[in-house]
């Protein structure tokens, strides 16, 4: 408990006036199966399209007070998939993520910020090849509905459901990921576009 909740407690106790509890941001549950999280870089100038398959997202979302709200993730790059199995485990190798070293991306997020009509943005801590930079990830709610109570078991006991977008771009050398040889620094393009869709839903 915080010197600032006792205070509050301690002051309500002597007026005889009960506390009333802060609620937390509600705890959503990912839906994997209409989740993804892609990137696109360029080869020479074709955008080429990849994304991780195996990944975990711990989102606390508030509807009511989007500043309360947090979301991290953890990728597992091992999972990465740009169809060409030769290019993935290039990819994997020293000269790009060096993935036996560093098996995951992660993010973890510090704020998020409310801009308005649907749109926040969340600043936070990314952390690839064991750099860490700060970023900031513009995100766009899709849509927010309650699910018809007949339908909740299909679901899985959903009482809820959200769908949000994310998108940021970053230098790939900010992250020392293939910057050791000629052909990672002219042939593929240095900013990575990342781009995220959740599904989520709350019991």
């Amino acid at each position: 408990m915080t010197y600032f909740t006792k205070a509050l407690t301690l002051a309500a106790a002597a007026t005889g006036i009960a506390a009333a509890p802060v609620a937390a941001p509600a705890g959503w549950e990912i839906d994997a199966s209409h989740t993804t999280v892609g990137f696109t870089v360029k080869h020479f100038f074709t955008p080429v399209e990849g994304q991780f398959s195996d990944f975990s997202i711990d989102l606390q979302y508030d509807d009511q007070n989007v500043s309360a709200s947090s979301v991290s993730a953890t990728i597992e790059v091992a999972s990465v998939d740009t169809n060409n199995e030769r290019r993935d485990n290039h990819l994997l190798s020293a000269d790009f993520f060096e993935a036996e070293v560093h098996p995951s991306i992660t993010f973890e997020s510090t704020s998020v910020r409310d801009a308005g009509d649907g749109n926040f943005v969340a600043t936070g801590n990314l952390t690839i090849k064991g750099v860490t930079r700060q970023v900031e990830m513009p995100i766009n709610l899709l849509g927010i509905q309650d699910i018809p109570a007949e339908m909740q078991e299909m679901l899985g006991g959903a009482k809820r459901v959200a769908s949000f977008e994310g998108a940021l771009s970053i230098d790939r050398g900010d992250f020392g990921v293939g910057t050791g040889n000629w052909a990672a620094t002219v042939v593929v393009g240095g900013t990575v576009d990342i781009a995220i869709a959740v599904e989520a839903h709350l019991r």
